[in-house]
Formats: structure tokens, sequence, C-alpha cells
């Protein structure tokens, strides 16, 4: 029975590598690469001339029951993404989930990692968090998703393509509200940039651009702690009315207070009594 190395490669300096995870791809006998033409570059500066296939998301399926079948005949196998590490936000999964169950060993070589870069740079809080890679590319579906996220208590990471970034920004501020955030572009890169501040402060620095490139990771705030649940009547307009009695709040606070009991923004609460 052979291995499946999951070796992660460079985000962008060809240096972010380690010494294991250069000598992993000499050995192996099969390279799966998520575009065989981009890792080809890795591969020549460092003399590496393993053959190499390709393994995305369009091949996934077939190329999953060809890779289990040379890893059954003993043959060891590298996967491997254009960056970074395999698996995050990229193909792989199928196959992982497919050796576990039929009992080939599976050996991750640890390294570069853009959501784990950005994070540390960030100046936000890192002992917890929550990484959600990207977010729906259609605005609805993007908002949902936001505002399933927005009351996690630990510090959200996200990729987003540059073509998306502002509609995504526009989204979060509405959703998220002003908090911090740390836009990462271009990691490790000739370019690489950081952009600090509110959500709504880093969208204005990006809307007078002409053009925005690059790979990008954000890093946001977390939000308030959601409070368990309690005994509250079904009726937000009614819950609202008690929390305003119970404590003399005036309204807006009062609709702050049952939000956050609820483990809902203050935004949806404003847009659910509104449709109630």
């Amino acid at each position: 029975m052979g291995a499946l190395y999951l070796v992660a490669t460079p985000i962008g300096n060809l240096e972010d590598i380690t010494l294991r995870a250069l000598r992993i791809l000499k050995e192996v006998d099969l390279i799966a690469c998520e575009d065989t033409r981009h890792t080809a570059k890795l591969l020549t500066h460092y003399g590496i001339t393993t053959p190499r296939q390709s393994y995305h998301q369009f091949n996934e399926e077939s190329r999953t029951q060809q890779l289990i079948q040379l890893l059954h005949e003993g043959k060891s196998v590298a996967l491997v993404s254009d960056s970074g590490t395999p698996l995050v936000s990229d193909p792989g999964y199928e196959l992982v989930s497919h050796c576990r169950r039929e009992g080939i060993l599976v050996i991750p070589i640890p390294g570069p990692s853009a959501a784990i870069a950005a994070m540390v740079a960030s100046g936000l809080p890192c002992e917890s968090f929550c990484f959600a890679g990207f977010l729906p590319s259609k605005s609805l579906l993007r908002k949902r998703r936001l505002q399933a996220l927005a009351s996690q208590p630990m510090t959200l990471v996200l990729y987003e393509a540059p073509h998306r970034l502002i509609a995504s920004l526009e989204d979060m501020t509405e959703i998220l509200g002003p908090r911090r955030v740390t836009l990462a572009r271009e990691l490790t890169k000739i370019h690489e940039e950081f952009l600090h501040g509110t959500l709504p402060e880093v969208l204005n620095l990006l809307k007078v651009r002409e053009r925005i490139q690059g790979e990008i990771t954000l890093v946001i705030e977390r939000g308030d702690e959601v409070v368990a649940p309690a005994d509250y009547p079904e009726s937000l307009r009614e819950h609202l009315e008690e929390e305003i009695q119970r404590t003399g709040f005036s309204r807006n606070e009062a609709l702050k207070s049952i939000a956050k009991k609820r483990g809902i923004t203050r935004k949806q609460a404003y847009d659910q009594l509104n449709r109630d």
C-alpha cells in the first residue's frame, strides 16, 4: 500500500517551502497538481523531475479513482495545490476521504497557508478563528452567509477574488458593521500589501483605485458572543416591548439587547421587526 502526501507549497515566494516538502516531491512516484503548468515553475526551480498529473475540480471524481488505484498498487502520490496547503479552498477532499475509508496512509507535509499568514500579521486576536473560505459570488447568498457568520465570537478569515472585492466589502459593511479588518493582498510576493482599518474605511480606500489585482485574504474582527437562548416571546415585536418595560432602555438599546439574546445582528432584528 502506498501513501498520499499532502504537500504545502509556496503562496508566492518560492523560498517558502520546507526541506521535507522538497524531499517528498523528489521521492514520490507521482505529483497530483491543481495546475501542472503552475507547479512546473516550482519543480523546475528546484530541479525536480517527478512525473505530474492534473487534479482539479473538473476532473476530481475520475482522477480520484485513478489515484486510489495507484496507491493500492503501492505507489506514493503527492497532492499539491497551486499555492498553499491542499484542501484549504482547493481540491483534495474526495481523495483524502477515500484514502481514510480504505485504510491508505495520509501524511500531511505542513507549510504555507495564506489564511494563517494574513491572520498572524493582522493585529487581530488569533487565539480562536473561523476560516470561511470564499463567500458566494451572488450578493443575496453572500449576505445570507455573512449573516450566519456575524455572531461568531472569533476572528473571521475569508478569501476573495479581486473582481468581487468591492461588492463583498459593501455587503460586509452592511451586515457586519464597522468592524476592524486587515486586507492582505499578494502575500509573500513583490507587491505584497496590507490595508488596516474598519470595513467602511478599507472599502473607501479601494473604491478610488482604477484596478484591484492579486490574491486577497480578509481578516475581520470577531462579533459579540451570542448569549445562550432564554425564554422569550416568539414574536420579536412582543419581545422588544417586554425588554423596554423590564429595563427602561430606549427602543434602539432594547432592540440591540434582544438581538444579542437571539443571536442575530441588530440589522437582522430591525428587518424582522419591519416584516412582523
